[in-house]
């Protein structure tokens, strides 16, 4: 039901299964399942670049006809709609996404096709039992057909277990890799013996005995609430036979930082193997991913809040480096890979796990700190399609949840007004100034008319707005009164001398005309067609009336009377006067 935006090739071939702006239907979409094409690119209401509304092309099919949507239907009300509807299917209550009731976690992947594994920045470590364990950060395993064409590939986190070597053949079906979906490990990368640093039992450290296995286990506490607790700084570090820490290739020594709630696999002065879990981090997805199922959760994501402990996310390509710490909080900064001068600086609450250490590299848009991303980031630093996938992911896994399929693109409708205004950071040679909220539309007009008159445009980027902060902002005022805060909007549109140009639906009720969307929407166009129409007309009129006025007024020749000829034609006014 889209619109392909190129055209879809079949893979290893010339041959264009579907051409470029065509509409996509069942048919055709057989066609390229059949191909195995892995992806496609598509018009989407997002990257639309129409002024007013969506063009017809980047909505693609009317949901209720199954042809083309036609010009002048009210898409926005139908997303608002699609949206809302089920709303009334979705619980208030909270607890049906909470715990593991819903069937467990997944904790292994299998190949979905057949084909050659590939590594990428592959850090990897055999243990003890012989089992290959992750190592690093940003690994990830590809999955390559005969042509050596991407089939599939899997980012492996830190922890995982590998069940195949690099180059490896593998068929459908076959396990990959698997991870532990409730704790995350900390693994030794050197062979040697545990240490304990300001572990102090009783501080930082309690024993838990679990009353069904009878089990004591050793686990990290928020040492900052005792005296002199934020000196301290819990780690385990690797010590050699000599006593003196163990290094690693870069030359530092091996430590382990404990975060609260880590549960210690070893003891005080334990020798272990590379590969060993030193501690195990329990992870927040198993217990609490986002308790606000439903309704609060949709809300919260068209609201664009900041989760309260959101992730932090890279904002450039770089190395890790732990700079001095600040109160309470640590401080990270990621120096760039292509300007060491070039430093980003984040400051993390302590006892807070990180998944980096010194020297990781880390690329542009990994998480520093886990936990929920602020869309605000995702926008900001991976860019308008990252954010659209995850809102709607995000969006799509609630009403999932419930059973109720609504389609993407009345989310991305939504996730578009949601973009419509962009923030100045260099004013160039334009009106606008820098830190100002401007409308997509006036950005590029100014730009247009810098560069016109050979000056520099206004550089900006898009920001995302909640639905409610969008709806205040409109260009018509009309619409935004109706809305919320009639007061506030009305003086500020009569201090400021707006005009409503009334373009949307909301102000056209308003005012008791007919709205421009269906039929209202052709007649309009019909009556802009004839006003234009009457214009081309009046102005001929007016042209030829001009015309025959000179025809008609005397001209300075006209001054000389039949036969008599002046042999001094003065022909200024006083002289014929």
């Amino acid at each position: 039901g889209r619109v392909a935006a190129d055209d879809i090739l079949k893979p290893g071939t010339d041959e264009v299964i579907v051409p470029a702006g065509t509409l996509i239907n069942e048919r055709m979409a057989d066609a390229i399942d059949e191909a195995v094409v892995l992806s496609a690119r598509i018009r989407s209401p997002l990257t639309c670049e129409a002024e007013e509304g969506v063009c017809a092309m980047c909505y693609g099919r009317d949901l209720a006809r199954g042809t083309l949507v036609n010009q002048g239907e009210a898409v926005g009300i139908i997303a608002a709609q699609s949206i809302g509807e089920p709303g009334t299917q979705l619980t208030m209550r909270t607890f049906h996404i909470g715990g593991v009731a819903q069937g467990g976690q997944q904790s292994f992947l299998e190949a979905s096709q057949p084909g050659k594994v590939v590594f990428e920045n592959a850090q990897t470590l055999e243990n003890a039992a012989g089992e290959i364990m992750v190592m690093g950060r940003n690994m990830k395993l590809s999955i390559q057909d005969e042509n050596g064409a991407e089939r599939a590939s899997h980012k492996v986190g830190y922890g995982t277990k590998l069940f195949v070597k690099d180059g490896q053949s593998v068929n459908r079906g076959d396990k990959l890799f698997e991870w532990d979906p409730y704790t995350l490990p900390i693994i030794a990368e050197k062979s040697g013996t545990t240490k304990f640093v300001d572990l102090v039992s009783g501080i930082a450290v309690k024993d838990e005995t679990d009353d069904a296995t009878g089990m004591t286990q050793k686990i990290v506490i928020d040492w900052r609430a005792a005296p002199k607790g934020n000196e301290l700084k819990p780690e385990v570090i690797l010590v050699g036979e000599d006593g003196e820490p163990v290094r690693n290739d870069a030359g530092n020594p091996v430590t382990y930082p404990m975060s609260v709630d880590a549960v210690l696999s070893v003891e005080d002065g334990t020798e272990i193997q590379a590969g060993d879990v030193i501690a195990r981090i329990p992870r927040e997805g198993a217990k609490t991913k986002d308790i606000t199922g439903g309704l609060p959760r949709v809300a919260e994501l068209f609201e664009a809040r900041r989760p309260k402990d959101h992730a932090i996310i890279a904002e450039i390509d770089g190395y890790v480096r732990f700079g001095k710490d600040y109160k309470n909080k640590r401080r990270i900064a990621i120096e760039s890979s292509d300007d060491p001068d070039h430093k980003v600086e984040y400051m993390v609450p302590k006892g807070k796990h990180i998944p980096v250490a010194e020297g990781d590299f880390v690329q542009k848009g990994d998480y520093i700190m886990d936990g929920n991303p602020a869309p605000h980031d995702i926008l900001s630093i991976m860019g308008v399609e990252a954010l659209a996938d995850y809102m709607i992911d995000e969006v799509q896994d609630v009403y999932r949840l419930q059973g109720v399929r609504i389609n993407d693109k009345h989310i991305e409708v939504i996730v578009r007004q949601m973009l419509q205004k962009w923030e100045i950071q260099e004013s160039g040679d334009t009106t606008l100034l820098k830190g100002e909220h401007v409308d997509k539309q006036e950005f590029d007009a100014a730009c247009e008319k810098a560069i016109s008159k050979g000056g520099r445009p206004a550089q900006g980027e898009p920001i995302l707005l909640g639905i409610t902060k969008a709806s205040l902002q409109t260009r018509s005022f009309i619409s935004a009164a109706s809305f919320q805060e009639t007061t506030r909007v009305l003086t500020e549109a009569s201090v400021q001398g707006k005009r409503d140009k009334l373009v949307g639906l909301k102000e056209n009720v308003i005012v008791g005309r007919l709205i421009p969307a269906g039929t209202g929407g052709a007649t309009q166009q019909m009556r802009k067609i004839a006003q234009d129409r009457d214009n081309v007309v009046i102005e001929a009129r007016r042209e030829e009336a001009e015309a025959a006025a000179a025809l008609a007024a005397p001209s300075q020749d006209d001054d000389i009377v039949g036969g008599d000829v002046f042999d001094t034609v003065i022909s200024d006014d006083e002289s014929r006067d």
